[in-house]
């Protein structure tokens, strides 16, 4: 591991700011492979990081980059409780959020999550909801599902119910080992809802709570360029003196990490100005102006194509043996492997270039 193991990310603060930062990513690095006291502390930073779209959301990404740069597996199980946390504060929602929490929106082939009122007029849940990461750890979830009309809609659930089960997965990945992802069944759960039918795609919230990974993506790829500027180092200190090809690659990757944390820089702006406060995953309605989640489209799919470039150049120059021998590393790598592929990659561009085509774009 780098010798800024515990070093913040900055991508607007002054680095004065950024010490503040330092004891709590000095107690992350100390509970690494610890999942409770990752979320303990998860919930902690909760009751009082910034939330995207009220002033300082460049502050909440440099959180989520700076904790992911410490271990990706932190920022990992970070983002979900921090983005529960806001989406029920976006929908104004009374239920506060007690214990860690995650956010669970995916579907997958042959299972169906259904809401459907009790003979109370309550909603109740029933079926299943794949890749809930940590369910079985967690106390609470803002959690998608299918209502009566079958639209999508978010419900705020307590995953301590005895109707909720949760699979053990076999989690074969190297990467993301603390975090397995595996499916949880639902029988009879009551469920709040959140934001009313249609919403939680909707809101602008959702695209910001994307750009949210994607400062996480980026912290892990910072992480590695620290790796691979501190093996240079101690090369160079060994005698062993970088060559031109070293030193032009770690000159593409300052390029690349500059780059994509100004991007991120500017759309936290824009964000907190009003510029990307409409429209997010299911609204289509026609315009000609950027909308929350065309941005975000552009934004995850600039950061993803960045970090997967900083990795193949870091290893390419690194070789074999770090990734044999040096366990943060190999950890580190492993994690942000699996972590960047929660961009869809071509489909991602596909639904940005339908929208661009539409006229939302810049050029």
């Amino acid at each position: 591991m780098s010798d800024s193991e515990a070093q913040p990310v900055r991508i607007s603060s002054e680095p004065v700011q950024l010490q503040a930062l330092e004891p709590m990513l000095e107690k992350v690095r100390e509970a690494v492979g610890d999942v409770p006291a990752l979320l303990a502390i998860a919930t902690e930073i909760g009751h009082t990081a910034p939330k995207p779209g009220e002033g300082n959301t460049a502050k909440l990404w440099e959180l989520l980059a700076s904790v992911t740069a410490v271990d990706v597996a932190a920022g990992r199980a970070l983002e979900p409780h921090l983005d529960a946390v806001a989406i029920l504060a976006q929908a104004a929602d009374p239920t506060t959020p007690e214990g860690a929490w995650g956010v669970f929106a995916a579907e997958g082939p042959g299972l169906k999550l259904e809401a459907k009122r009790d003979d109370a007029g309550n909603y109740v849940l029933n079926g299943s909801k794949p890749w809930c990461s940590l369910a079985a750890q967690l106390d609470g979830a803002v959690i998608t599902a299918h209502s009566e009309d079958n639209s999508r809609a978010a419900f705020a659930v307590n995953l301590k119910h005895p109707g909720v089960t949760c699979e053990t997965p076999q989690w074969t990945s190297r990467g993301l080992q603390e975090i397995p992802s595996g499916t949880v069944h639902f029988d009879q759960v009551p469920a709040t809802p959140v934001g009313g039918e249609g919403w939680y795609f909707s809101r602008a919230g959702f695209a910001w709570g994307g750009m949210g990974v994607a400062a996480c993506w980026l912290g892990g790829a910072v992480a590695v360029a620290r790796d691979y500027a501190t093996a240079l180092a101690k090369g160079a200190d060994n005698g062993r003196k970088p060559d031109q090809i070293a030193l032009a690659s770690l000159g593409e990757v300052d390029r690349i990490i500059t780059s994509v944390t100004g991007y991120l820089a500017q759309a936290a702006e824009r964000i907190d100005a009003g510029e990307l406060d409409s429209r997010g995953a299911d609204d289509t309605a026609d315009t000609n102006g950027p909308s929350a989640w065309s941005e975000a489209l552009r934004l995850r799919g600039t950061v993803a194509a960045a970090v997967e470039r900083v990795q193949t150049v870091v290893t390419q120059n690194l070789g074999p043996a770090p990734l044999a021998f040096n366990e943060a590393y190999g950890k580190r790598m492993a994690d942000l492997s699996l972590y960047i592929r929660q961009h869809h990659a071509m489909r991602d561009d596909a639904q940005l270039g339908a929208l661009t085509l539409k006229g939302e774009r810049q050029w």
